[in-house]
């Protein structure tokens, strides 16, 4: 319940604002509602689900709700632009916009991995807290206004596996060696257990694993990974996503083409994208348990735990990555401390709220 209370009443918000937003775009002066066509390049392919999916369900709410007068045209990956290089497309123009994710874009500011998902990170509701109220997302806009560009949070999810492996891990001990593809800040934490990380697109990830240039991956959630073949080469799927328990992704956009959009534009561009972010939530919370009985019944995935050990081996390396990290890069620390302190505040209505007692099952 705690996950999505900063979402109450949103669906009701969402269908009022859509109302509103096509009743601007049938009242506003011709001059102000001129036909707007904008590509849309996308990091995620359009057949994904959720992550894919999602895109193409705002950009048909965006054309409906706006009468025809507001397009952005979706292009899959590496169409007009490599799923893993939208921020300098999109900053120099070359396309308006990308369905993307803050965290392909840590090669230029490591610090943008706390606006899309945290080690150890909190459940959506406290983490949007902090993007949406908390100022969170005001640092984000900081960074990308340098560069002539201005995001969104476009979906969300919840947590994700914590990775498929082609043999029985017994203990984080065994990951020493391994070549595995990782994301985000929990990259570092596993190199700092003796794993080699490489970041590849969802697309690129299979190819790797069957040709053996990876030995292990983790990309999302069940329902995500049995589409893209992960159960067919690594048998074992690990949980839980201790370096993925809420992600959000964005809706990047050159800053000077949104500029030149009508305020309806505009606004109609936000409550779709609010409409996205708690559907796809919604959507991916309710799809995962029928996956994992695929995965186990049809596809014969061993679903494996961390133990206890495991996961204190993970978080104290997440805590040294943390302290490293902060100490090279001032960016960095002024997210990583901004956000943490958050969590310390945050901490006195979550920790009131939780629920300790063993549930009947």
């Amino acid at each position: 319940m705690r996950r999505l209370g900063i979402f109450a009443g949103l669906t009701v918000a969402v269908l009022i604002g859509l109302a509103i937003g096509m009743a601007i775009s049938w009242t506003q002066p011709a001059e102000a509602q001129r036909a707007v066509r904008w590509k849309m390049a996308s990091a995620f392919g359009s057949k994904l689900p959720h992550l894919g999916t999602s895109a193409l369900r705002f950009t048909d709410n965006v054309k409906v709700a706006s009468g025809g007068s507001l397009e952005l045209k979706f292009f899959e990956p590496g169409a007009l632009v490599p799923a893993l290089e939208c921020f300098d497309a999109v900053s120099k123009g070359s396309v308006e916009s990308c369905w993307t994710t803050p965290g392909y874009h840590t090669g230029k500011y490591p610090a943008l991995s706390f606006f899309t998902t945290v080690p150890f990170g909190p459940a959506i509701g406290e983490f949007m807290a902090w993007k949406w109220f908390g100022g969170g997302n005001q640092l984000r806009d900081e960074i990308y206004a340098k560069h002539g560009l201005i995001a969104f949070d476009s979906f969300a999810i919840g947590p994700e596996t914590s990775g498929w492996f082609r043999k029985e891990v017994k203990n984080v001990g065994e990951l020493k060696g391994m070549k595995m593809r990782f994301f985000g800040l929990g990259a570092q934490v596993v190199q700092k257990l003796g794993v080699s990380t490489q970041l590849l697109a969802a697309a690129d990830i299979y190819p790797a694993l069957e040709r053996g240039v990876i030995d292990a991956t983790e990309f999302s959630m069940p329902t995500m990974d049995i589409a893209l073949g992960f159960h067919q080469i690594a048998k074992f799927n690990y949980f839980p996503g201790w370096h993925q328990q809420s992600s959000v992704s964005e809706l990047l956009i050159n800053r000077a083409e949104w500029n030149k959009l009508s305020e309806a534009h505009k606004r109609l561009i936000q409550v779709a994208l609010g409409d996205s972010v708690m559907h796809t939530y919604a959507e991916t919370e309710a799809k995962q348990f029928a996956a994992m009985q695929e995965m186990r019944e049809k596809h014969k995935v061993l679903v494996k735990r961390w133990s206890d050990e495991d996961l204190k081996t993970f978080e104290k390396a997440w805590l040294d990555v943390l302290a490293e990290q902060s100490a090279k890069d001032p960016l960095f620390k002024k997210v990583a401390d901004h956000y943490l302190a958050y969590r310390k505040n945050y901490a006195i209505w979550g920790e009131s709220q939780e629920l300790k007692a063993t549930y009947q099952k």
